[in-house]
Formats: structure tokens, sequence, C-alpha cells
């Protein structure tokens, strides 16, 4: 009979580890989940284009990366913005130029230049045209704005219409910097 009491004993003992084993491993997850909503949150977000306007760089439902904290916009930068009550939802656009630069589209050619420099622009499927409502060129872009254009220039609502116009720098969710899906086309964003 003690042999039998002494089994029971390291039964009860073996399952408490389990337990606490199991209890061990779902506070691991929770916490990780936390830091990683919490990191989500604060510094990267995900999302997930819609439309063709930056054809061919970005695809419609491509999904990003968005680097959300201590950004500064750059000429060149594909960036999330919204614009209060011109957008219902955020779009995904280039930044072509920031304040204190001067951009200047000639519609005839098709051709961009910021501060007098012609762009070298490999990125986009066709040349610039004006679009409705279009800006008269050249203009100033005021500090703490920036100008973006999609890349797909002929199917693009962004800064050249006076619709979406100029975006304050406030207004820039982030810049997209990793595309994860579709996981044929995973990379940096350029």
């Amino acid at each position: 009979m003690l042999s039998e009491g002494k089994k029971e004993t390291e039964n009860e003992e073996a399952e408490v580890p389990l337990l606490q084993v199991v209890f061990d491993i779902s506070g691991t997850i929770f916490l990780s989940m936390v830091l990683l909503l919490l990191f989500m949150a604060f510094f990267v977000r995900q999302v997930t284009v819609d439309g063709s306007s930056m054809n061919n760089t970005l695809k419609n439902e491509d999904r990003l990366l968005v680097q959300c904290s201590s950004y500064t916009p750059k000429c060149g930068d594909v960036v999330v913005v919204t614009h209060g009550e011109q957008l219902d939802e955020a779009i995904i656009k280039r930044v072509i130029a920031v304040g204190g630069q001067c951009i200047d589209i000639d519609f005839s050619t098709g051709e961009v230049s910021v501060d007098g420099v012609l762009l070298r622009e490999p990125y986009i499927t066709g040349p610039t045209r004006s679009v409705i409502n279009s800006f008269s060129f050249p203009l100033d872009v005021p500090e703490g704005y920036v100008f973006v254009m999609g890349d797909n220039r002929g199917n693009s609502l962004d800064s050249r219409s006076e619709r979406i116009g100029l975006i304050p720098v406030e207004n820039i969710i982030g810049k997209a910097f990793f595309r994860w899906y579709p996981f044929d086309a995973v990379g940096t964003v350029k």
C-alpha cells in the first residue's frame, strides 16, 4: 500500500509541471501578441493596395508594410497618405517634391522637373499628362507639404488635381518599405 500512495504523489507532481508549462506558454503567447500589436500600432502598419494608380511598381491587392514613426518625406519615397475631407480612405503615391521645392510639368512632353532638374522616372507606365482641374505649373511646394503622384500617371488621382492637391506632411501615415504579398513579389518597395 505504501507504494500505491507514492505513485499517486508522483502522478500529482507530474501533472503540476505540465499545467505550469501550458500556463507559461499561454502567458508568453499572450505577451508576444500584445507587444506585436503595440509595435504594429506605433511603428509599422500593414496596408493593402487598392487600385491601379501605382502600376507597375505596386499592383492591386499587394500587401505592404509601412514605417509609421520617425519618418521625414523624401523625393521618390512611396507613401500612404490621407487628406481630411478630400479623401475617404488613405491612398498610396510617390513623393515627387517636398516643401521648398518647385515642380514643373511639361504636359506636351510628359516630363517632370523639380528645381529645374528633369526627373528620371523609370517606374512610371507612361508620360505625365494633365488631369481635370489641374494646377498651373511651375508650382512652388510650401514648407510642410508634399506633391505626390501615382506611377501609373494615366490612371492616378493625385496632387496634379486640385481635388487632392498638396498633401500636408502630418497627413502622411508613413513610407511603404516592404511588400510581403504576393509571395512571388516579396521584397523592398522602390
